[in-house]
């Protein structure tokens, strides 16, 4: 956000893309350059996650738009995507102003046909040095402050001619208002009812809502998450229904709007529901091999933002705390100022490499400084997991595959004054076993770097498999525990491996007590 901040103060139209938990991170910033304006336009892509498909919580960026007070367009298809993007440029100019282009888990995912246009080359603008309203401290801010009531009073006024706020008047029994993907349900579930379509969600244009409310009857205001247009337009004193028939929680649809506004019982499905598939760490992941070693020592983690996230869940269930991108340090370091040096004991924190370049540095550097205890797992897997296997500062790559000089975590922790940094393979288990013992019982900050590519960066084929021995097998179910999905038990109970998920990572060899588990050369 901020190096989009800086382009946009030299003239240059920048845009910055981040889900909403992104906006916390950028709030400071963003809260600012509401006051600063532009120069070049300024757009905020905010991804929110209604049904929380890959979220810790399910907030809604409106709100904080309306406490920055920040426009924020809401497309409701893939056209509009395109087409409200560029119209956010438009508007950042026009009105100085930063604008927020809101998305949802369900437009990034559709598709829909979109029409390619000629590419518009837009100048830059000249740069001019205006401390008055590029430097915010007190006395400017102050000054500046006005300019934004103002800006969202004209924005509020001039919206309601904006083709993007459009009322489409059919039966006027019935009126929705509503945006984005929730008009699409709307269209489906209601097809007769009059719909005022709001492309701007903030500021709310108050002239067209109040014109719309006064031709209909009866007003339904649908939006997902928060009623941050319904609370506005029942503020001035108009009747409507939302939240009254409607969850605050999840998506929408037009099922459930069929239900809500139209009365109609939704038909009982002849089909049983799916059966749930809870994500799962992957065959050969290295952090199912720590996770397995935490559990047998019966150490709690304080987890992260990461695929690692997944050791919560059974069978490792070693991962007890999921907050935010870095907290795993920081509320280990908080734990230990709580309740002693002796409590924190049987307890690590466990953090990606990426999240760790993120904003893990931030976290152990306070650790260290307020003379902290506890043992910290870098889970060095060479990549962004989680998200599409994004190179960051740590993997001596950029995002366009260029080399750049790699940031060495071992050398940056010893940096910050960590006597005790320790690299062990993630598959070595016998020694991470007796690195974690040792660390554990030190009374200072003890760094582990846990080292192992992710499974799936390696895209040669596989060279060595698990094979099971039979004859060999006590169907004792050791190898099993660390819940490898290549591994199931056969009818008679003993371990079968699928060939067409083991990756030869060698994690249930380890495990096997009987000599029964064997990597095997497969190539051929």
């Amino acid at each position: 956000m901020e190096v989009a901040i800086g382009a946009s103060i030299s003239g240059v139209r920048a845009l910055a893309s981040m889900k909403h938990v992104g906006v916390n991170v950028a709030a400071d910033p963003l809260y600012t350059v509401s006051y600063i304006g532009v120069n070049g336009g300024l757009v905020l892509v905010a991804a929110d996650d209604p049904g929380l498909y890959s979220s810790q919580n399910e907030q809604d960026s409106r709100a904080v738009a309306r406490a920055a007070k920040v426009p924020v367009l809401e497309p409701a298809d893939s056209a509009e995507a395109k087409e409200f993007t560029k119209l956010a440029f438009e508007l950042s100019e026009t009105y100085d102003t930063p604008v927020i282009v809101r998305t949802t888990t369900r437009l990034s995912h559709s598709q829909g046909m979109v029409e390619l246009c000629e590419r518009q080359e837009i100048p830059d603008k000249e740069y001019e040095r205006n401390v008055a309203k590029t430097v915010m401290m007190p006395g400017n801010a102050k000054k500046r402050h006005p300019y934004v009531e103002y800006r969202e009073n004209k924005m509020a006024e001039d919206g309601c001619s904006f083709a993007i706020n459009r009322a489409e008047y059919r039966d006027t029994a019935i009126g929705v208002i509503t945006s984005g993907i929730p008009y699409q349900y709307v269209r489906e579930a209601l097809p007769h009812a009059s719909v005022l379509k709001l492309g701007m969600v903030n500021p709310l244009p108050r002239k067209l809502i109040e014109e719309f409310a006064s031709r209909v009857e009866t007003l339904y205001i649908v939006e997902e998450l928060d009623p941050i247009i319904e609370e506005q337009v029942k503020s001035w004193g108009i009747k409507a229904v939302g939240k009254e028939i409607l969850t605050v929680q999840g998506e929408y649809s037009a099922n459930m709007l069929r239900e809500a506004i139209g009365g109609e019982t939704l038909e009982l499905r002849a089909a049983k529901e799916a059966v749930a598939r809870p994500p799962i760490l992957c065959p050969g992941c290295p952090h199912r091999s720590t996770f397995s070693v935490l559990k047998k020592l019966k150490l709690h983690a304080a987890g992260d933002i990461g695929c690692y996230t997944l050791g919560a869940v059974a069978p490792l269930s070693v991962v007890d705390t999921t907050i935010c991108m870095g907290a795993s340090i920081s509320s280990l370091h908080g734990m230990e100022k709580a309740r002693g040096k002796e409590y924190i004991k049987n307890w690590v924190a466990v953090i990606g490499d990426s999240t760790f370049m993120h904003t893990g540095v931030n976290s152990l550097m306070n650790m260290v400084y307020n003379q902290g205890t506890g043992t910290v797992l870098i889970l060095d897997n060479s990549t962004t997991g989680m998200t599409g296997h994004q190179d960051h500062a740590a993997t001596g790559k950029t995002l366009k595959g260029q080399i750049v000089p790699a940031i060495d975590i071992e050398k940056l922790c010893l940096a910050m004054g960590i006597e005790n940094v320790r690299v062990v393979n993630a598959f070595d288990t016998k020694k991470l076993e007796s690195v974690l013992k040792e660390e554990t019982a030190r009374e200072a900050v003890s760094v582990v770097i846990v080292k192992a590519p992710c499974a799936l960066l390696d895209k040669t084929p596989v060279k060595v498999q698990a094979k099971v021995n039979p004859d060999l097998c006590k169907k004792c179910g050791l190898c099993l525990k660390p819940g490898c999905p290549a591994l199931t038990r056969g009818a008679d109970g003993k371990t079968v491996v699928n060939d067409t998920m083991c990756n030869g990572c060698g994690l249930c060899e380890q495990y096997c007590n009987f000599g029964a588990i064997s990597l095997v050369d497969v190539r051929r």
